[in-house]
């Protein structure tokens, strides 16, 4: 899997994803501090609202950025997204009110959200084979859940030396040096973007393309599962440690380091399993493992806390992990099957804006159901959550999935250059096959029992 790092512009763009990542996470260390000084005993609320202004801006501003990132040079647009985060972690440890943590959170967040999805749409033009890009995304997925644990050692261990406004001044660093690679690494010329229609309709397209596309709606539906599943491990961790298992405050880190640990293994396994079967032959029954996992961990969050109970906890807590990245690693190779080079930018955008509104939807769900009516009920809830979406998943991802395929066009002239290879139909119509995504010259997705006529615009 390493191999993919001799690659000089994909090992520059992937320090630089670990760097920022680092950086990122001793921010979150010290917002929680800085919302404790400003804020006192309503810190967890304040924190709580700025979680959900991150998950907004993701939503609004992901699928914007889609529509830049394919007008504006990827670098270029990274690197500004990358000043401009650094300059917000210098300017967070001036600020004395609350409404200023929620702007400058505003701005960071939405920031990252132009920055990460032109960052995944450029790994595939960086590593156009798939083998590469296979391990490239399993690096990613182990570049955050290991930036999961090393992130709170190293804010606890400068916080031994120096006070939590310097962990911005971190924050900033890693930012800068985020930038600094990825003005180092040499990009292929990304394929150009043919008009769309002005810019409401790029940021529609990445869009378009899920509600058009079988699998991509399939993948909508399975990071709901991972969500409902990820929620209950984020937001009530903290909870059933504490309060179930009356377990020391260190206790906490561990739980979540279980979730980090079945991620990263499951992240190394992955390459070589869909090296031998499909997409689909992995993720859908990681999908439906989750529902299980969380019906688990109602008996164990309901039975008497004990040693043998938290034991089982942190084996859930690792096979959430293990399922969750099944799920979300090979997410960018579905993507990358099913959006022309010109529109990856937008429909990594909108994976991304979609999968955080999951997120948006199941975080407040697990809190609140946990608070009012206890973890048990709360497991139910997620699970039903988890089981409906995976249960949506495999129906709508047609168990027979070919890249290629046949297809009528209706409307276009004898002679157009799409229609170099196609033959007349006794209809008018002229058939053809190759590797089918929307776009353009196709608007709507083949009937599986035959080519199926669509409108296209010439």
């Amino acid at each position: 899997m390493l191999s993919v790092l001799r690659n000089r512009a994909y090992r520059h763009l992937f320090t630089a994803q670990a760097v920022a990542l680092v950086g990122t996470g001793l921010a979150t260390v010290a917002l929680s501090l800085l919302a404790y000084r400003i804020a006192g005993d309503d810190a967890s609320a304040v924190l709580g609202t700025a979680l959900a202004i991150k998950m907004v801006a993701y939503v609004a501003i992901a699928p914007l950025a889609g529509a830049l990132a394919g007008r504006l040079p990827r670098r270029t647009l990274m690197v500004a997204m990358d000043l401009t985060r650094a300059c917000v972690a210098l300017t967070l440890p001036f600020v004395d009110r609350v409404w200023q943590v929620y702007v400058l959170i505003f701005l960071l967040q939405a920031a990252s959200a132009a920055f990460t999805p032109t960052f995944q749409a450029t790994i595939p033009d960086v590593l156009p084979a798939e083998r590469d890009y296979t391990h490239a995304l399993s690096m990613s997925r182990l570049a955050y859940d290991l930036e999961s644990l090393f992130s709170p050692a190293l804010a606890a261990l400068l916080l031994s030396v120096v006070s939590y406004d310097w962990l911005f001044a971190g924050t900033a660093v890693g930012f800068l040096a985020s930038a600094a690679l990825v003005v180092s690494a040499v990009l292929p010329k990304p394929a150009p973007v043919e008009p769309a229609g002005g810019g409401y309709a790029r940021a529609a397209l990445g869009t378009r393309l899920f509600r058009a596309t079988p699998r991509l709606r399939a993948l909508l539906a399975l990071d709901l599962a991972v969500a409902a599943a990820g929620a209950i491990v984020f937001v009530d961790t903290v909870n059933v440690v504490r309060d179930h298992f009356h377990r020391p405050a260190g206790a906490v880190s561990l739980a979540l380091g279980a979730y980090g640990v079945g991620s990263m293994l499951t992240a190394l396994l992955l390459p070589r399993l869909l090296a031998r079967v499909g997409d689909r032959a992995i993720m859908l029954p990681a999908a439906f493992a989750l529902p299980a996992v969380l019906a688990a961990v109602t008996a164990i969050s309901a039975a008497p806390a004990g040693t043998g109970t938290w034991a089982a906890l942190l084996a859930a807590w690792a096979l959430v992990g293990a399922g969750s990245s099944a799920v979300l690693t090979p997410g960018g190779r579905l993507i990358r099957r099913s959006a022309a080079d010109a529109d990856l930018p937008a429909a990594f955008a909108a994976q991304f804006s979609l999968s955080h509104a999951c997120w948006l939807l199941t975080y407040p769900l697990a809190g609140w159901l946990a608070a009012g009516a206890g973890l048990p009920v709360t497991a139910v809830v997620l699970g039903v959550v988890a089981l409906a979406a995976a249960t949506g998943a495999a129906a709508l991802w047609p168990s027979r999935d070919p890249e290629a395929l046949e297809h009528l066009h209706t409307d276009l002239p004898a002679g157009h250059p799409h229609l170099a290879d196609a033959h007349a139909t006794a209809g008018g119509a002229w058939q053809h096959g190759h590797h089918y995504v929307i776009d353009r010259h196709h608007h709507t997705w083949p009937r599986p029992s035959g080519p199926r006529p669509h409108a296209t615009a010439g």
